[in-house]
């Protein structure tokens, strides 16, 4: 594959970087802190980027929202409205940064996700220290859910940690509820922003579905493994890994 100088050399790379995004998610999140600044890295303009990578996003929460359904986790009654209103936001966000100039958003996309990837490093330290701020389930249904889909729709890295993260700050959720919550909410936004990345014709298709094999693999392994490993180390892996690709994509195109 040679468009846009994908040699297989770099479609491999493409692939090991999916599994290893993949492996670490399964384990401790941030899959996308490295998957979208491989692609980047890879010479893939950055709207194509960012809609081959919500391919594979649609995918994992997907799996993981009819599993947290099937357990009763969650209950459609519950998170339906929710999700639209997630749907809606990242519809919303995924409409407008195709407004962008392409110059832009290869400047602006590797700083937001630098600053996640500084998020994700040091949130455990950063969540024991928010207080807990009670709000409506109205303010939470109509303001945060939609706010967070349209940064997904827009960006996406570190969503399901912000919507984790904001149930159980503002709606009182432990931290098991809050997952599960947070997984049909992101796969409401990554669904709603695949749909406006695959009618404006920005996902490269041989890469997404090569991608999702990686994914899947990764997440296999990481299901399966015995050794125990330090959450706190795979953050740190995950943030090397994001700061490599930025590096990378920075030479390419600043």
């Amino acid at each position: 594959m040679e468009a846009w100088g994908l040699t297989t050399e770099l479609v491999t790379l493409l692939f090991l970087a999916a599994l290893l995004a993949g492996f670490i998610d399964t384990l401790a999140g941030g899959g996308g802190l490295i998957t979208l600044p491989a692609l980047l890295a890879s010479g893939v303009p950055p709207l194509f980027a960012l809609g081959t990578n919500k391919f594979q996003g649609t995918a994992g929460t997907a799996t993981a929202t009819l599993m947290m359904l099937r357990s009763r986790r969650i209950q459609w009654a519950d998170i339906k409205m929710l999700m639209l209103m997630s749907f809606i936001g990242a519809a919303t966000g995924s409409l407008l940064v195709q407004l962008f100039d392409t110059s832009v958003l290869a400047f602006v996309i590797p700083v937001v996700l630098a600053a996640i990837a500084a998020y994700f490093l040091f949130y455990p330290l950063i969540l024991a220290r928010l207080a807990k701020v009670k709000i409506s389930a109205r303010l939470f249904k109509s303001g945060l859910v939609p706010g967070i889909g349209f940064y997904d729709g827009m960006f996406g890295p570190g969503t399901g940690s912000f919507f984790s993260v904001a149930s159980m700050q503002t709606r009182n959720l432990d931290l098991v509820s809050g997952t599960a919550l947070a997984k049909p909410l992101n796969f409401a936004s990554n669904f709603a922003s695949l749909l406006v990345f695959v009618l404006l014709g920005k996902v490269v298709w041989g890469i997404a579905l090569l991608m999702v094999v990686g994914q899947l693999i990764g997440a296999w392994l990481g299901s399966h493994c015995l050794i125990r490993i330090n959450v706190q180390i795979l953050r740190v892996v995950v943030v090397l890994v994001c700061v490599a690709g930025l590096i990378r994509h920075a030479s390419l195109y600043w």
